[in-house]
């Protein structure tokens, strides 16, 4: 077939899937080569039904909130992981939940900031803490695993590096003498739950800054008012 420039053309239904893939690898590549370098964020807990809603699981939650919020889809699975990536505000952001169990959480995360050969300070896990108060946050750069196994896990597949930021999110204590683990694979009461909610809109909002204006300026700021909500919330009962 010629054109009425005189060139030979294919057919439209030949060019289109042609095009097409071309079109995807050209996504692809300026996905993991532009500047600035990809982030990627991702929420620690455990796959199924059973566990969902549970404190332990918080760090999925956190993602799904901050997902939902840019209208990222997470409908891929990637190296032992529900996976999505998208931009916000022309920053890449990669997202991960791991599906290898809380445990072995380290499977998934680490060939994943390989695979994009990402530094550790572009990697955010989110994950429940017991040291907090049930809903309050903070970010911090870097840290050790404080006996969760889940940190425990991606530290080892990080070669015993624990220099990558983390998004804590405070889930309270047990009470009296009821066992941490029970605890944390307990769901939420109507007022620990209202807590949580308000703390997944405080956190995905806090994300967005830290994409933005980088982690160190945007935490300061951040863990400054998030000071003052655990003062104020310490002592009252969940």
């Amino acid at each position: 077939m010629l054109s009425w420039l005189g060139f030979r053309t294919l057919p439209l239904a030949r060019k289109e899937p042609k095009m097409n893939e071309m079109l995807r690898r050209i996504c692809r590549r300026n996905f993991c080569t532009c500047s600035p370098r990809p982030w990627l964020f991702v929420g620690l807990g455990n796959p199924g039904d059973k566990y969902r809603g549970t404190r332990h699981n918080v760090g999925f939650e956190m993602l799904d909130a901050f997902a939902n919020s840019q209208g990222i889809h997470m409908e891929t699975v990637h190296c032992k992981a529900m996976f999505g990536k998208g931009f916000v505000n022309d920053i890449p952001v990669l997202l991960a939940k791991p599906l290898t169990y809380m445990n072995l959480s380290g499977e998934s995360i680490g060939p994943l900031a390989a695979y994009y050969k990402l530094p550790l300070n572009r990697v955010v896990v989110f994950h429940d803490d017991m040291d907090l108060p049930c809903g309050v946050l903070r970010l911090h750069p870097k840290g050790g695993h404080n006996r969760h196994n889940g940190l425990k896990s991606v530290i080892y597949h990080f070669r015993g590096n624990g220099e990558f930021p983390r998004l804590r999110i405070g889930i309270g204590r047990p009470p009296g003498q009821m066992d941490p683990k029970a605890f944390m694979l307990q769901k939420f009461n109507v007022t620990a739950r209202e807590r949580i909610d308000a703390a997944l809109l405080e956190g995905a909002h806090a994300l967005e800054q830290v994409l933005s204006k980088g982690f160190s300026e945007s935490s300061n700021c951040f863990n400054t008012t998030q000071k003052y909500k655990h003062i104020r919330l310490q002592t009252l009962p969940t």
